[in-house]
């Protein structure tokens, strides 16, 4: 996936000069966008005459336009910190998987060892009935980063050229055992989005030790997501419910390429009148 390394601008005049198009068979591209009105609101009522793309100048034939329905893995702290908290995280993670849509959905539970409790294969309905009966561990340390990389694997297993992973923690320590330098690895070779919803207030609270909020936001901004810093339990739903406007107003916009190109100073403009674009990447078809 090129997503992660190629500047996406956040919009483009349509009264600039384009390059004329370059001949475009045999291969293409897909990049991936939210599109929002003056109001940051999210338009999905879009089609591909509404867009411009151009790399490196050239304009580019777009072919199609999309939903972005990519698979996403929710990663919830079931440790012991979130003891209090974890009914509003069980809470907002069911809220968010019914407002999404029908996408692949995989959820990690992070309390000691982490493990993949749903899988993208599980129905929905039994997606939701192990998420409500999940419950904190009053013993278990979080290994966060080590279940964001059990979510990274998951989905790199998928070959999906977009994706996702949303964490929503109250982890005020990082129990993580394995070398952090190569979980990071992993998770950065997934190309996933990374989303965190974090409770600062258990986190301020906390004593000594390894605190994963610096490490955990510097991943989020590198993979163009957002960390989300809350300091009640009751924000975390309202924290998914921003996230998931977001998820909702995301579009694939695929586009012809030369062959054997590559993307360079890709740039995504859209032809409605105070809209803006915000690029999250771009990934070969």
């Amino acid at each position: 996936m090129v997503a992660l390394v190629i500047a996406l601008a956040t919009a483009i005049s349509t009264d600039a000069p384009v390059a004329p198009a370059q001949e475009q068979t045999g291969a293409s591209r897909i990049a991936l966008a939210t599109i929002s009105d003056p109001r940051n609101r999210p338009i999905v009522d879009v089609s591909a005459d509404d867009f411009v793309i151009q790399e490196a100048g050239a304009a580019r034939e777009i072919l199609s336009v999309r939903p972005g329905d990519y698979p996403i893995v929710l990663v919830l702290d079931s440790g012991a910190d979130a003891r209090t908290d974890f009914p509003m995280i069980r809470r907002a993670a069911s809220h968010f998987i019914d407002r999404i849509g029908q996408r692949p959905i995989g959820v990690v539970t992070i309390g000691g060892t982490p493990q993949l409790i749903a899988s993208f294969e599980t129905e929905r309905a039994d997606l939701v009935a192990k998420v409500e009966t999940l419950d904190a561990q009053a013993n278990a340390p979080t290994a966060l980063l080590e279940g964001i990389a059990l979510a990274a694997r998951t989905i790199r297993s998928t070959g999906s050229l977009f994706s996702a992973i949303v964490v929503l923690s109250s982890a005020s320590l990082d129990a993580t055992r394995s070398s952090p330098d190569d979980l990071i690895a992993s998770i950065v070779d997934s190309g996933a989005i990374l989303h965190v919803v974090a409770n600062r207030a258990v986190q301020a609270a906390a004593g000594g030790g390894f605190r994963p909020g610096a490490a955990i936001r510097a991943l989020a901004e590198q993979s163009r997501g957002e960390f989300t810093a809350i300091y009640n339990a009751a924000s975390f739903q309202a924290a998914l419910d921003r996230l998931a406007d977001r998820v909702a107003g995301e579009m694939m916009i695929e586009y012809l390429v030369p062959v054997g190109s590559k993307p360079s100073d890709v740039k995504v403009g859209v032809r409605i009148a105070g809209a803006r674009v915000h690029g999250l990447g771009v990934a070969p078809r």
